[in-house]
């Protein structure tokens, strides 16, 4: 994800309860005027989906070995992500997120995403999705966009993956460009009417989870008055018992500036990912040794050169790191000293809020091959990385633990954080890698190294928890033992 980031590329180019809520809003969400809108500055959710003009795509999916001879990289088949993720014990028990309901919010969608979905499954042998709702709360949507219709595809097949009896729900909304903060009024609007009203539109049951790619820099709001004004989905979701997931971003310590071009030269980090009511998934690199066995650290592509050559240069890598607005919640006072070392906080300071809580898969050198057809592309199998991978696929697995719960999870932090500090077996910690990128910017190009954050033994802000042995930590995140 970056606001929206999760790189996505055509491949085969160079290139909880009421005190819960109370301990984490600083303030309820106040609605924006039309006059304070027009004043405020145009803050973009946008897809980070990069594709590469006229490149190649395969009539057959990308396998290990064909990326590896022709683009010097690594990648996977969902297969294969299945395996890294240990899932075939929980499908052979029948769990599959049955009675779930994962709700994707994309700007646009894609026209064609049920098609590419179905073109996916038989690829595969999965079965559809027992049910696939496609709404539009906010308003019809009369654009096609490649950017986002790459990410709707990517969202969906990948959410799909890990809870293939889960039901889907793609809220579309009409634009990403309004008064004011920009593309995020629809997108909250959207998802808190489903929040509230799933009957209205079918969904059997409360929403289990949500899922979002997109996010902004948090120095690009003026205000905490200002992002507090699109929070009332979370708050919502919270009160109803729904989890909410947002992607850390995909330039390592650093993220976009207003104009959507440069690059901040000090640390910052994404909102909603930085929500205190929304979980954060950052992500990790997947590797899989000669004998099958999987093994991941956290990811950080810039300095390599394969992956540059496929993906692009600049920072590319796991987002993480603390927030400018909010302050550290209860449920991370147990990793406060480690988050005080990592920042280098006065001591007895007032902390912040910190992310990422959890990893997933969504390295670029470990990317994952997809299927899409939307107008404006070249039909085939493409590869896709980043964040916007990682949330979908922990999306999966939120619908799975709700399946073993027999209810949905709700705010889920808290649990995240006890089971870590249990030491679970489910949590598999993440030892390796950092945040830290480097890139140049203006005219005349300079360039800068923005210092970022290292994985280590138990939690860091590179990696948060970790990532997961989904046999054990489905029952684990659903209540059964630790």
């Amino acid at each position: 994800m970056r606001r929206v980031r999760a790189i996505a590329l055509t491949a085969g180019a160079g290139a909880l309860s009421a005190a819960i809520i109370a301990t984490m809003t600083t303030a309820a969400p106040a609605a924006t005027t039309a006059t304070e809108a027009t004043s405020l500055p145009s803050i973009t959710a946008k897809p980070g989906v990069h594709q590469v003009p006229d490149a190649p795509a395969l009539p057959t999916p990308w396998t290990t070995a064909l990326c590896e001879s022709q683009l010097k990289i690594a990648c996977y088949e969902p297969t294969q992500l299945r395996a890294a993720y240990n899932l075939a014990p929980l499908y052979s028990h029948g769990i599959t997120g049955k009675d779930s309901t994962i709700v994707i919010v994309d700007s646009f969608g894609s026209p064609t995403i049920q098609n590419d979905l179905a073109v996916f499954d038989k690829q595969y042998g999965f079965p559809a999705p027992p049910s696939f709702k496609i709404l539009q709360p906010a308003g019809a949507v009369t654009t096609e966009d490649p950017g986002w219709a790459g990410e709707t595809t990517l969202d969906v097949e990948y959410a799909h993956t890990v809870a293939p009896g889960a039901n889907i729900v793609l809220l579309e909304t009409p634009d990403a460009e309004t008064e004011g903060i920009t593309g995020f009024p629809n997108m909250i609007k959207a998802e808190q009417d489903v929040i509230d009203h799933p009957e209205k539109y079918g969904i059997k049951g409360k929403v289990t989870v949500i899922s979002q790619s997109f996010g902004a820099t948090e120095e690009t709001f003026t205000s905490q008055a200002q992002l507090d004004s699109v929070r009332g989905a979370y708050v919502d979701a919270a009160r109803h018992g729904v989890t909410v997931l947002a992607a850390t971003g995909d330039q390592g310590a650093t993220s976009y500036q207003l104009d959507g071009t440069n690059f901040y030269t000090t640390p910052v980090v994404d909102w909603p990912a930085s929500d205190p009511l929304v979980t954060a998934v950052g992500g990790t690199q997947v590797k899989e040794s000669a004998s099958g066995t999987f093994s991941q650290v956290a990811w950080n592509d810039t300095f390599d050169a394969n992956a540059n050559a496929v993906f692009g240069t600049g920072p590319l890598g796991t987002g993480g790191g603390v927030s400018e607005f909010f302050k550290l919640p209860q449920y991370q006072q147990g990793v406060a000293r480690t988050i005080a070392a990592a920042t280098g906080a006065p001591k007895h300071a007032s902390l912040p809020r910190a992310t990422p809580d959890i990893s997933m898969s969504g390295a670029c050198n470990g990317a994952m091959t997809f299927y899409y057809s939307f107008p404006g592309s070249t039909a085939g199998w493409h590869l896709v990385c980043g964040t916007s991978e990682a949330t979908p696929l922990f999306a999966g697995i939120v619908a799975l633990a709700a399946q073993v719960a027999h209810h949905s999870l709700g705010q889920i932090n808290p649990r995240l954080y006890d089971l870590a500090a249990h030491h679970a077996p489910g949590l598999v910690d993440v030892t390796s890698g950092n945040t830290t990128v480097a890139f140049s910017q203006g005219n005349p190009a300079v360039g800068y190294t923005v210092t970022g954050y290292s994985a280590g033994q138990g939690y860091d802000l590179a990696s948060g928890v970790g990532t997961v042995n989904a046999a054990l930590f489905v029952p684990e995140l659903a209540g059964f033992g630790r």
